[in-house]
């Protein structure tokens, strides 16, 4: 078998075997296949586009190419949550205890963020103490003693995929939809859950623009994983406008501690409860509504507060942050950021929010970046709301005194503002369920 046919074949539109989409991941994985030929295959890939069962076939390939998690010495079925990520997406700190309270035990491994804000990791590192690094019998252990562990993903996880990235990053082949999948999916199943709910965002701080390219994406997922012999569901969310009021570590870290309580904005509540109980229905504890239900009893008792509270003691974290949640963002100076103009907000610009908040040292410019957990924004508007001038539009928290004017900027920027008032979008656009 040649690499150069394989390339030949793709780049003619025509179907390869289980077989040789096996030996290109092999290959490229262990050095025999070179970057360019890679690259070449990944190009033909765009313009040709892959059928379910390649994709199926070389995403299994990709998960088998390093550590395979093994979560059957935990009693029930395993649920996973998957996030394509955006802007104040902290559901993860939220959903994991939410369905370890509700009896599904959640063995989840997070990554970091590069860009925008920092990933589920960065925000659980900005609780003090908190250790995300454990080795496999410590984290299996956890679970089953408390419900709930997040950890970092493990160094060999994937390996495929994590080679595979880096090159798409560099060769303009990172908005391929099949590879996307591919490399989403990989994960997850290497990651060892029964079954994987999938949080598809689209809109301006989303990958996916439009709900319909986030649709192609969830669907061609949730059929990779259904193949995989996981269950599967997926919800289309929108990311136009940030999720919740806060971005940045510390800061979302206390705004899920708040929707714990039972309170916290209505957006962010919103989606967690629809992921939430997909999550539970797949677990086989009942229809989606009355898992919604179950979901919302145990935010309103404090019963997912309580499971968050023994896995932050169970990794370490400090519980100070329970008492006294601000503790997380108060060695940040605060700046106001004052509104220039009267009007209803009309649009927000996710994206431009997302930078101002890295500008302020909440995210990652290079991948050596050292994020600082207590940066930040709050937004006191969003869209559909009212604002006059003068009054503050958002609050941002920052040590970096230098980049404070150019943040502000950047922020205001992402604002639009109009007489009338905006026509509500909904949050979730679809479910798809196997």
């Amino acid at each position: 078998m040649r690499m150069i046919d394989l390339i030949e074949r793709k780049k003619q539109g025509k179907e390869l075997s289980e077989e040789e989409l096996c030996y290109f991941i092999e290959g490229f994985t262990g050095g025999k296949i070179p970057n360019y030929q890679a690259a070449a295959f990944l190009m033909a890939v765009c313009f040709t586009g892959m059928t379910d069962r390649e994709i199926a076939w070389m995403t299994g390939a990709m998960a088998r190419s390093g550590d395979q998690v093994d979560l059957s010495s935990i009693p029930g079925v395993k649920v996973d949550k998957h996030s394509t990520g955006g802007v104040g997406d902290k559901t993860t700190l939220i959903l994991a205890p939410l369905a370890a309270a509700c009896g599904v035990p959640v063995a989840k491994m997070s990554g970091r963020g590069l860009g925008h804000t920092g990933g589920t990791v960065d925000k659980l590192e900005a609780i003090p103490g908190f250790c995300t690094v454990m080795d496999r019998a410590d984290f299996l252990r956890t679970v089953r003693e408390t419900g709930v562990c997040v950890v970092g993903q493990s160094g060999n996880l994937a390996p495929a995929d994590k080679k595979l990235y880096a090159l798409r990053d560099v060769t303009g082949t990172v908005d391929s939809i099949p590879l996307i999948a591919a490399s989403v999916m990989s994960k997850k199943i290497a990651a060892g859950a029964d079954a994987i709910v999938l949080d598809v965002k689209y809109g301006g701080g989303a990958f996916m623009k439009t709900p319909q390219d986030a649709v192609r994406l969830a669907q061609k997922m949730v059929e990779i994983g259904r193949a995989c012999g996981r269950k599967m569901a997926a919800v289309i969310t929108n990311m136009d406008v940030p999720l919740g009021r806060c971005i940045g570590n510390g800061l979302e870290v206390a705004e899920a501690i708040e929707v714990l309580q039972g309170k916290g904005p209505a957006d962010l509540r919103e989606v967690c409860l629809v992921l939430a109980a997909q999550m539970l229905s797949l677990a086989g504890k009942g229809p989606a509504d009355r898992c919604r239900q179950t979901a919302e009893e145990a935010l309103d008792s404090g019963a997912a507060l309580e499971k968050f509270r023994r896995m932050c003691a169970a990794q370490g974290g400090s519980s100070e942050i329970f008492a006294k949640p601000q503790s997380l963002y108060e060695k940040a100076t605060v700046y106001q950021l004052s509104a220039p103009w009267s009007g209803y907000v009309r649009r927000m610009d996710a994206e431009a929010c997302g930078r101002a908040s890295m500008l302020l040292g909440a995210g990652r410019e290079t991948a050596d970046s050292v994020i600082d957990p207590a940066a930040g924004i709050v937004l006191c508007r969003k869209t559909g709301d009212a604002v006059k001038a003068g009054e503050t539009l958002a609050r941002l928290y920052t040590n970096r005194s230098d980049r404070i004017e150019e943040a502000k900027r950047k922020l205001l920027e992402g604002y639009e503002v109009g007489e009338e008032e905006p026509a509500e979008v909904p949050l979730v656009y679809k479910i798809i369920i196997e």
